[in-house]
């Protein structure tokens, strides 16, 4: 089955180029003009990824998220035309999974559509993986995409799982941004330092949320390390 692609921007130039690079590689997909209709459409029928422009009228794309993130978890791939790293920071935050600053190549906005994809699929029931990482009082089942602390749950995106299951797989090690997105993207796209310090910066706030102060450390000059986490 193919997946559906909702594609929410306000230029219609480049939902059309979206859509013609997201269809060419198999998926379907439908393009709406603001917010608004964004939410509608994600109420008719989820679709399995969301391409949000932030800079949309009336209801920006921010505000979009927020809201979604009331009643789904539904992957969002947040656009912008500005680099801006507030833009960055509130986007990933609000529940986004990755971010790509207009102008874009389709080619990578399609490679990183497929990366996100691929960590919010559940696994095939023959080739689920029963395997749990655990480190101190923290625990990430990944074949329910499970994230634990201290008898606590608390949700990731696929991007965020991924990172935080890369320094479980290997918790004595000083994980430099090049493999800690490896684990997350696995090395098929380039990701911005500005991005990688964002996602390890969300991972250490809805840890800290529930408890769990020393998570994952910084290694100045090196790049991170899992914790304690006790």
């Amino acid at each position: 089955m193919p997946h559906h692609i909702l594609v929410a921007d306000d230029d219609p130039h480049i939902r059309e180029v979206i859509c013609f690079a997201l269809e060419k590689a198999g998926m379907k997909t439908l393009g709406v003009a603001d917010g608004a209709a964004a939410l509608q459409e994600i109420g008719r029928r989820a679709p399995d990824l969301v391409v949000l422009d932030i800079g949309m009228p009336e209801m920006d794309g921010l505000e979009v998220c927020r809201r979604l993130r009331h009643t789904s978890d539904v992957p969002v791939l947040f656009l912008s035309a500005r680099d801006e790293e507030i833009d960055r920071i509130l986007g990933l935050e609000m529940g986004g999974d990755d971010y790509v600053t207009k102008p874009f190549s389709p080619r990578e906005l399609v490679a990183r559509v497929n990366v996100i994809l691929r960590r919010a699929r559940p696994a095939a029931p023959e080739a689920a993986d029963d395997r749990q990482f655990s480190h101190g009082k923290l625990t990430l089942a990944p074949a329910s995409h499970a994230a634990v602390f201290d008898g606590k749950p608390f949700a990731l995106t696929g991007i965020e799982f991924s990172i935080l299951k890369g320094f479980l797989a290997r918790p004595m090690h000083v994980l430099d941004r090049d493999a800690v997105m490896a684990n997350a993207y696995a090395g098929k796209v380039h990701v911005a330092d500005r991005t990688v310090d964002s996602h390890i910066r969300n991972i250490r706030a809805k840890l800290s949320a529930v408890g769990c102060l020393d998570a994952i450390e910084t290694v100045h000059g090196v790049g991170f390390r899992l914790g304690r986490c006790g």
